[in-house]
């Protein structure tokens, strides 16, 4: 699902056919996940439509795509004092919290989470940035009401988890994660979320299963292939321990010198009777 549909776009825009028709265009190019063009056709409108509320949508969704929060800011703000739109309102509070801007996202999503009918994604933005400011009663709170109105949103089950996850409430964590999995075709973040709630239980096959599942569409994840390496080690799979541990020396220099102790002082793992020996196997030379 692309940002656009995520923020309840349609084909058809409304103003005069000359804007309408270049909206429509701008639209199906946030659709396509071409957010330059969207943005350029959108200022084109707004040349002469200054207040036009779709071309404003339009543009500050462009800028969000673009990673352009601070520049969303003007025409979201401009959009959402001309009505009450909690979509907007969801969109402004997004670029103000990427701006650093954290009480006025704050004040913005309170509005947003008032409107009916009720947007779930206002839930799960306002129980976000709560998490972000370890306000985590009020967090639950809000996402727990986001998933009566959406139970299927994955991401919301997803944020849940990992509020119980640092409450460790390992058991409602999981239970939020498998959620998430039941709603959606294994998404990474509940994959990730269960492998630790397991191994924070001790439950080292389960958490290995999950980390492998999460690797599997995150193979850039070095702190991952680390986590999965200690598993195996612990299960008595040297071999597919160490290689995964290497995997994770060579996919960032900074997990280098834990690999390394690690294997060292494994107990579980190969012995080796100088550090050398162990930085050898990890540069991938012959053992």
């Amino acid at each position: 699902m692309t940002t656009a549909n995520r923020q309840g776009f349609s084909s058809a825009a409304g103003g005069p056919s000359g804007a309408g028709d270049m909206l429509q265009r701008a639209v199906f190019a946030l659709n396509g996940g071409r957010a330059a063009d969207a943005e350029r056709i959108a200022a084109e409108v707004l040349k002469t439509s200054s207040r036009n509320f779709m071309a404003l949508h339009v543009l500050g969704s462009a800028l969000l795509m673009q990673g352009r929060g601070a520049d969303a800011i003007a025409p979201l703000e401009t959009a959402a004092r001309g009505g009450h739109d909690p979509k907007i309102e969801t969109l402004l509070a997004i670029a103000l919290r990427q701006a650093g801007r954290l009480d006025d996202a704050l004040t913005w999503l309170k509005r947003a989470i008032k409107r009916r009918p009720p947007h779930a994604p206002a839930f799960y933005e306002y129980g976000c940035l709560l998490t972000l400011l370890n306000r985590d009663d009020e967090a639950i709170q809000a996402l727990e009401r986001g998933l009566g109105i959406a139970p299927m949103m994955a991401e919301i089950s997803i944020q849940l988890g990992y509020v119980w996850l640092r409450r460790r409430n390992y058991a409602d964590a999981k239970a939020a994660f498998g959620r998430a999995l039941d709603s959606s075709a294994a998404p990474p973040g509940a994959l990730f979320g269960l492998a630790r709630a397991h191994l924070e239980t001790g439950d080292i096959a389960a958490a290995a299963g999950y980390f492998r599942r999460y690797l599997t569409s995150q193979p850039d994840d070095s702190g991952s292939w680390l986590q999965l390496g200690y598993c195996l080690l612990e299960l008595g799979d040297r071999d597919a321990g160490l290689e995964c541990l290497r995997t994770a020396a060579h996919g960032d220099p900074k997990n280098y010198g834990k690999v390394l102790a690690g294997l060292v002082k494994s107990g579980r793992g190969r012995f080796w009777l100088r550090p050398s020996g162990a930085a050898r196997f990890l540069q991938g030379a012959k053992r």
